[in-house]
């Protein structure tokens, strides 16, 4: 999809693909796949689990050999796919930077550099440090990033650390070479104030003629920074436009086809009925003068059919306050009631018994048995049940949970697969599905479409609504103030431990939670 006015504007190639294809066995991962990203501008690749991104970026990257039969040319230059390298692709002037960054954090700025260019060194095995400062400098003023290379990666920002990953990717290119920077999700574990200043930092880069190949989940920053957007699903492209052709619901419904109708649909559009601001329900959750962990004093209520998020930056006590509610962070001071009834639990059973669930931030060291099938992550809340008093009804308790795979849209070759070969948005979906057979009063969401895909994190967003709507409450942490301005109804901002405000109604924005959390 490219309108003709797309057309006309578009200028030399810095990379094409042409019938690209990848199979895997039997499976067909790449199908004849054609891209065209155009020298100097920023061209984002959407898709999600399963689409043949990464694939495709792997390719790019010489990791994997394409079948054959097709093409990839870079700066004009046109390679059969048996022939294309990595090798290649590094001497065409592509360079990758992964999401995991790849730095060590107790070495310096130029002691992680010299971990691929090596030491300068005087006569002998002696380094010269000086140098190495040196050179180092030099390379961060080429790539514009004005930090001390002194410094300890540990000590910077989070955003200063990506850009880092960046200029040493970057190191051995001249001045005026042509570069192609391809970047796996560079803001996935940013804080969101830090979010802008690496998008500002991109747009020098594309100013300065680099060619910027931008992989990203988060669709409200895409279409900020992207000149062209690419979508692929099913190992092709199926759309490609400059980012006034597209809004966030048509990349979602794009990205996921016929799963658009429905559930996905439904959470691209956000939370439309009932309108946000409405009264809320008989209190599910009223704290009062909560202290325990970095918590000082928190005073909130969650109604009934309420969606409430928590903001606040890193330290201010958002994740301990759902630890806090779910029993498993020790509360100090402080009232707790559950529908009424005292809510101070000592443990996560008795959190669960009293209708409470959590779905922590790191799904896979705290919520998930990782190498145990499917079916048994789906079970684990329940598997008392199938106790018969002799022997565990293990037949029932599967089927019971491979029945639950379909409606919470969990997309796995089976039930008996391991939990930690999905996806992640299909692992959350799982984690999720586990919760809501339990049907909880107060669900406790950390993070909870944090490294999933648009598609992923529409349904995701669908399936809270609906467990809400059906009586219950949410509180959500996120550090995503898009998905917070989106799914909730109101936003209380914690600031070191204490409740520093509230947004609702027609203030409640992305822009509004951004400043509330920094405001002294």
């Amino acid at each position: 999809m490219m309108s003709a006015a797309s057309r006309e504007r578009a200028g030399p190639a810095a990379v094409e693909l042409t019938g690209v294809s990848k199979s895997f066995d039997d499976v067909r991962v790449l199908d004849a796949l054609d891209l065209r990203v155009e020298e100097g501008a920023v061209h984002a690749l959407l898709g999600g689990n399963g689409s043949g991104k990464s694939t495709t970026l792997k390719i790019l990257a010489g990791v994997y050999g394409a079948d054959d039969g097709g093409t990839i040319a870079i700066h004009g230059e046109r390679y059969a796919t048996g022939s294309y390298t990595a090798a290649v692709a590094r001497s065409s002037g592509l360079r990758f930077v992964h999401q995991d960054l790849g730095l060590i954090p107790d070495l310096t700025i130029s002691e992680n550099f010299a971990l691929d260019e090596g030491y300068p060194r005087w006569a002998g095995p002696a380094i010269s440090w000086r140098r190495l400062h040196g050179r180092t400098e030099e390379r961060l003023r080429r790539a514009q990033v004005d930090l001390d290379p002194r410094t300890l990666v540990r000590d910077l920002r989070p955003s200063d650390r990506t850009l880092v990953a960046i200029a040493r990717a970057l190191r051995d290119v001249d001045e005026g070479e042509r570069v192609t920077l391809v970047l796996d999700e560079p803001t996935a574990s940013l804080p969101h104030h830090e979010v802008s200043l690496l998008l500002e930092a991109l747009r020098r880069c594309r100013a300065r003629g680099q060619t910027i190949i931008y992989v990203s989940h988060r669709l409200r920053e895409v279409l900020s920074i992207a000149d062209r957007i690419s979508v692929l699903r099913d190992g092709a492209v199926v759309a490609t436009a400059p980012p006034g052709e597209l809004d966030e619901a048509r990349v979602v419904a794009l990205m996921a086809g016929e799963a658009a109708r429905g559930r996905a649909a439904r959470g691209a559009r956000g939370r439309k009925d009932p309108p946000r601001g409405r009264p809320a329900g008989t209190p599910v959750l009223r704290v009062r003068g909560l202290a325990g962990g970095p918590l000082r004093g928190v005073d909130l209520d969650v109604g009934q059919g309420e969606i409430v998020g928590v903001a606040g930056l890193l330290g201010s006590g958002r994740s301990s306050l759902l630890r806090a509610l779910f029993g498993v962070l020790p509360v100090d001071a402080g009232r707790i009631e559950i529908c009424g009834a005292p809510g101070r639990h000592r443990t996560a059973a008795a959190a669960i018994g009293a209708g409470v669930a959590l779905v922590p931030e790191d799904r896979a060291r705290d919520a998930a048995f990782p190498d145990r099938p499917v079916w048994e992550n789906v079970s684990a809340t329940v598997v008392g049940d199938y106790w018969t008093g002799w022997r565990m009804a293990r037949r029932a308790e599967r089927r019971d949970a491979a029945a639950l795979l379909g409606p919470f849209a969990v997309r796995a070759a089976g039930p008996d697969v391991a939990f930690g070969a999905l996806s992640g948005g299909n692992q959350q979906k799982a984690v999720l599905a586990r919760w809501f057979r339990l049907n909880p009063r107060l669900l406790l969401l950390d993070e909870p479409t944090q490294g999933v895909d648009a598609v992923a994190r529409a349904e995701i967003h669908a399936l809270v609504r609906e467990q809400v709507a059906g009586g219950g409450a949410a509180l959500v942490v996120s550090s995503d103030f898009e998905e917070l301005e989106g799914l909730c109804d109101r936003v209380v901002i914690l600031r070191e431990g204490v409740d520093a405000g509230e947004l609702s109604g027609d203030r409640l924005t992305e822009a509004a939670i951004a400043a509330a959390t920094q405001t002294t």
